[in-house]
């Protein structure tokens, strides 16, 4: 393959014709070594085993030769800052979401335990599926086999809730119980698990295999920081879930009761995002910019996060896996410091890597556009590509919009392609909340 043609931009692919915006060419597909050793668990999620102290020798090479050494990855040349040595992350990786540069990593194939962040896969799988207004009645066997210490939401029996107030207990409280009532909805917990590893698949994701949709630890279930960046990098092309990762509270539905007369009411309480960049926490600033993903932290995976961020029109993603530095709110510290040196560093470094578009993702020259129906979580309503008059913008322009809270800017414009085999776009534009504005 040409040095151009590894440049070429092209798209993610969406299950269930999401549409995508992406813009590398693949490489030549890597197949992933063996999983490195990683701790068992009990099925009560206790750990009978330690992870191993340092990453494989051999990794997956997935997005570049160099993304498959141990030790950190980076570029650096007269006008790039160092990399921050106060990182203490097993794995953590800074790309451009624009173009899928890695401006920088560290093992970023080591496959580790994922915890929660794993739930941006399950969102990225299934928002699709369901309409945000579809309600369903919880069954007891909806909740059953949630493992022990589970994060909830507070999700009860017998009550009926809308698609759209799990997907908000799934993002903001990160809720096993929401992620157990919408698997079950969804054929249940074993059809899911079976979608998101075949979903996985298809963006390239080699290093990831899931057992429990939650995150919660189970044997054998691995991913990597390159291949969380993924799943938040396709997950980000849907609206709903821009939107959902990026509300910092909410209202959810309580438990309907009665009162002495017989009357039955349902109140509502708040949730609050467990990203502490986006709502911020003791000591802990929001991050300028921030604009979600997805936290994790379990007895094997340590504390894990993905975050994306726009600052002057860039917008980075940044994951960090099992920081070892024990200190509090240290996985967003780390973050915080990782995009500040992405923002500072981008444009200056060469890339040492890229985040690579799915199988069989190969524009067409001279294609015309093509438009596909889709779930909640379709982008379809948006000006597919252009501004409100259809006319296509050239990369790097913002425009405004009227779907979810508004365009805050665009990642990519220019000419829409066909793509074969697929009802996904290239070069989708991709706004982000508005609510990204109101934190700067």
């Amino acid at each position: 393959m040409s040095a151009h043609q590894q440049t070429v931009r092209r798209s993610l692919l969406v299950a269930s014709a999401t549409l995508l915006t992406l813009s590398l060419t693949a490489p030549a597909v890597v197949a992933a070594p063996s999983p490195s050793p990683s701790p068992s668990t009990s099925p009560s999620g206790t750990p009978s085993g330690t992870p191993s102290p340092t990453p494989p020798a051999t990794m997956s090479t997935v997005g570049g030769e160099r993304l498959g050494q141990p030790g950190t990855q980076v570029e650096l040349a007269p006008g790039v800052p160092v990399i921050p040595k106060d990182v203490s992350a097993r794995s953590w990786i800074v790309a451009d979401a624009e173009s899928g540069e890695v401006l920088a990593a560290h093992n970023a194939h080591w496959r580790l335990a994922p915890a929660s962040t794993l739930k941006m896969l399950f969102a990225d799988t299934l928002l699709p599926k369901f309409p945000k207004d579809q309600e369903h009645k919880v069954a007891p066997s909806d909740l059953a086999d949630i493992g022990a210490g589970s994060s909830m939401v507070g999700i009860k029996e017998e009550e009926t809730y809308t698609v759209h107030d799990l997907w908000l207990g799934v993002f903001l409280r990160s809720g096993n119980d929401a992620v157990h009532v919408l698997s079950a909805m969804n054929d249940g917990v074993e059809n899911t698990v079976r979608e998101m590893n075949e979903h996985a698949e298809e963006l390239q994701a080699l290093d990831t295999e899931v057992v429990s949709p939650d995150g919660y630890d189970a044997p054998g279930q691995v991913s990597s920081a390159y291949d969380l960046t993924l799943f938040a990098r396709s997950g980000l092309q849907k609206k709903d879930f821009r939107e959902y990762a990026a509300t910092a509270t909410a209202d959810f539905p309580g438990e309907t009761k009665k009162d002495k007369k017989g009357k039955t009411t349902r109140e509502s309480f708040e949730i609050q995002n467990t990203n502490r960049l986006l709502t911020g926490d003791t000591g802990l600033a929001q991050y300028e910019g921030i604009a979600g993903v997805k936290n994790g932290n379990t007895t094997n995976a340590g504390a894990t996060f993905t975050g994306v961020a726009e600052r002057d029109g860039r917008v980075l993603l940044v994951t960090v896996m099992n920081p070892q530095t024990e200190a509090s709110n240290q996985v967003y510290k780390e973050t915080a410091k990782l995009f500040d040196w992405g923002f500072k560093a981008a444009g200056a470094v060469d890339p040492v890597g890229e985040l690579v578009a799915p199988r069989g993702a190969e524009p067409q020259a001279g294609g015309t556009a093509a438009t596909s129906g889709g779930g909640s979580g379709d982008d379809s309503g948006e000006a597919g590509g252009g501004d409100a008059a259809g006319t296509p913008v050239a990369a790097g322009t913002t425009s405004g919009g009227s779907g979810g809270m508004g365009v805050a800017l665009g990642i990519t414009g220019g000419v829409l392609v066909l793509v074969a085999g697929a009802g996904f776009l290239v070069n989708r534009r991709w706004p982000l909340p508005e609510l990204v504005r109101r934190r700067r």
